[in-house]
């Protein structure tokens, strides 16, 4: 009996190695069953949906971080270049000029902003948690400049239109920004499950010289992926506006470390080489499930975030032992 539990065991940690999102969907379908159990309205249509909708925003700039952190860097100043790019969008669409052009300002210095970090973590050879430490001051005092310290409202259908939408079997409300999360995260899988330049930035995280030995541009690779991060924040932006037509300079203060945390719930480690942009939606979904049942539960929100990191303590904590135990 001892030895088929030792090999069940063996199989299933084996199983969990191979496909690190197995844990966190376990997890997930565990926490709805509790939150639809002890509470009364957590399983009604109109509040999954409102979870989904929550989790939009931070699900996807955890895309983005998904992205840096496969390759074994980390990005602190996600958050502030998309509250940065709320910013343009706004002052600009209200300064007078036309919704698209906004647009592809914000979407052209979010890139940048991306390309620099990546340019600086590549070039120079620094250490990407302090590229993008620096980054993280620099946009905020430059998103506080420019917003001058005020907030600004949005009206304009374009800007807002991904919080708009319709109603699937005329109950569950679906919005474009949903949507456009779908097409983002789908399209990011077959990036990095399906093609060349997703398999570079895997062998980049696993080791990087090795990488390089073997043909892989490693420098090209791991700028190639701040720079698409930073489009991503751009998308993000404008899911923001969508959710809450107000570009305020002080929104979503923790949206670098709520990123980070949905990541590394959702199997991504933090040592590179290793998650799925699957597992990233999952994560975000956590975290949006916990905060939404605990709620609606009754606890501090203050509990509510020991919870969120003991969970991200524990994801990590799991990560290493697979680690050690594939050695």
């Amino acid at each position: 009996m001892s030895t088929q539990t030792s090999q069940l065991r063996g199989r299933t940690a084996d199983a969990l190695l191979h496909n690190p999102a197995l844990g966190p969907l376990g997890a997930l379908v565990v926490a709805i069953i509790v939150f639809g159990a002890t509470t009364s309205t957590f399983l009604t249509v109109d509040n999954l949906s409102l979870v989904v909708q929550q989790s939009l925003v931070v699900g996807t700039l955890a895309l983005g971080q998904t992205l840096i952190v496969l390759t074994g860097g980390i990005d602190l100043a996600n958050a502030a270049i998309m509250v940065l790019g709320t910013m343009l969008f706004a002052r600009l669409v209200t300064g007078g000029s036309a919704p698209v052009l906004a647009l592809l300002a914000g979407f052209l210095v979010c890139a940048l902003l991306g390309g620099v970090s990546g340019g600086l973590v590549t070039g120079l050879n620094l250490p990407p948690f302090i590229v993008t430490l620096g980054m993280l001051t620099v946009v905020l005092a430059v998103g506080r400049l420019y917003s001058q310290g005020n907030s600004w409202p949005v009206t304009d259908d374009l800007l807002n239109v991904l919080g708009e939408g319709g109603y699937l079997f005329g109950q569950i409300k679906v919005t474009h920004g949903m949507t456009l999360a779908v097409s983002m995260f789908a399209i990011a899988w077959y990036a990095l499950a399906k093609t060349a330049w997703g398999r570079h930035v895997y062998a980049l995280g696993n080791d990087p010289e090795a990488a390089r030995l073997t043909g892989i541009h490693v420098g090209r690779t791991r700028f190639s992926v701040y720079l698409i991060a930073g489009v991503i924040y751009a998308f993000a932006a404008w899911q923001a506006l969508g959710r809450i037509p107000n570009a305020d300079p002080n929104a979503f203060q923790t949206g670098n470390l709520d990123s980070i945390t949905a990541v590394v719930i959702g199997g991504t480690s933090l040592f590179g080489g290793r998650g799925s942009v699957g597992g990233t939606v999952v994560g975000a979904l956590i975290v949006a499930v916990l905060r939404s049942g605990l709620t609606q539960a009754g606890i501090d929100s203050l509990y509510q975030d020991v919870a969120t990191g003991v969970l991200v303590i524990a994801a990590v904590s799991f990560d290493q032992l697979a680690r050690r135990r594939s050695r």
